[in-house]
């Protein structure tokens, strides 16, 4: 070896001892109030939510929980455990109640101006990606526990943990007093969930030993990119999922999806959180104000 230069088999040692430390970071408390703060601010910029929050502070309140703590709620239930279990933690719940409380209610709306400057929601987005992996393989190891090598619960459970926010939209909306089954995320999955599903696929196959890595080093590559792509996605204002040219292409040789099938698809937004806004189609393809327009015809 050259003295002062670093070879490749020197650089191991490094990057494992790197991704072991990664793996030990305590997410309590800034990585969790990351969560919780930017959790928060996706449900204030929901349709109604500041109407709610004026008339109704304990449905607010309700909904904001359900939003930080949606996978944990989710993966209780398919356990069969308590779903009010993380109402136990009264740290972290006191922790989620002041993110909630300043976002909505600090006056001039100074706080959720603040957190909205796009270096510091960058900032805060990223953290709250770091806590999904956390989230995910909590959520497989635990499952693990209860059903010793039962991949596709580990999976679901594991999924359910690092997206459950997402899975329980439609339950957290009826708490807000809005009804909008055709936004239910197994209908149209947003970025969090489907990129939450493919980490619980991978650390189910690596807690199995079907995934040839460690665990440690799993979780380092697996949070960099959601990290990376995360702050991309906000960055530079990407309209459509990272996954769509894959999606598509799977979709056509598995399922057959036609052409026109993936363009009607595609009629979707993806929001900067990941959500989609769902156009008005009728299962032939014509929009609502189509239909609406033809009824008046034919009653005149």
């Amino acid at each position: 070896h050259v003295r002062g230069v670093t070879g490749p088999s020197e650089m191991e040692p490094h990057l494992g001892e790197v991704s072991l430390r990664f793996s030990r970071l305590p997410m309590f408390p800034f990585f969790d109030l990351a969560h919780y703060a930017a959790s928060v601010m996706s449900l204030k910029e929901q349709r109604g939510a500041v109407e709610v929050s004026c008339h109704s502070p304990i449905a607010c309140w309700l909904s904001a929980m359900l939003y930080c703590f949606g996978g944990s709620i989710l993966s209780s239930l398919m356990l069969g455990e308590p779903p009010v279990a993380f109402l136990a933690n009264t740290t972290n719940v006191l922790l989620a109640s002041s993110a909630w409380y300043l976002i909505f209610y600090c006056p001039h709306d100074l706080f959720y101006r603040c957190l909205s400057c796009l270096p510091i929601r960058v900032l805060v987005s990223g953290m709250k990606e770091v806590t999904r992996t956390w989230k995910i393989t909590g959520g497989v190891s635990h499952a693990h526990s209860h059903y010793k090598n039962a991949w596709i619960v580990m999976i679901a459970v594991g999924w359910a943990r690092g997206a459950g926010g997402g899975l329980i939209s439609n339950f957290e909306q009826l708490v807000r007093g809005v009804w909008k089954p055709e936004t239910n995320e197994l209908l149209k999955m947003s970025y969090p969930v489907k990129v939450s599903l493919m980490g619980a696929v991978l650390f189910t196959m690596q807690h199995t030993h079907y995934l040839p890595v460690e665990i440690h080093d799993l979780m380092l590559f697996y949070t960099v990119f959601l990290v990376v792509t995360k702050v991309a996605m906000m960055l530079m204002e990407f309209r459509t999922s990272p996954f769509a040219v894959l999606e598509n292409a799977l979709g056509s040789f598995l399922f057959g999806f036609q052409p026109a099938c993936m363009k009607a698809k595609g009629k979707a937004k993806v929001s900067y959180n990941g959500g989609t806004s769902v156009s008005e189609f009728t299962s032939g393809g014509e929009t609502g104000d189509s239909v609406k327009k033809r009824h008046a015809k034919k009653s005149d």
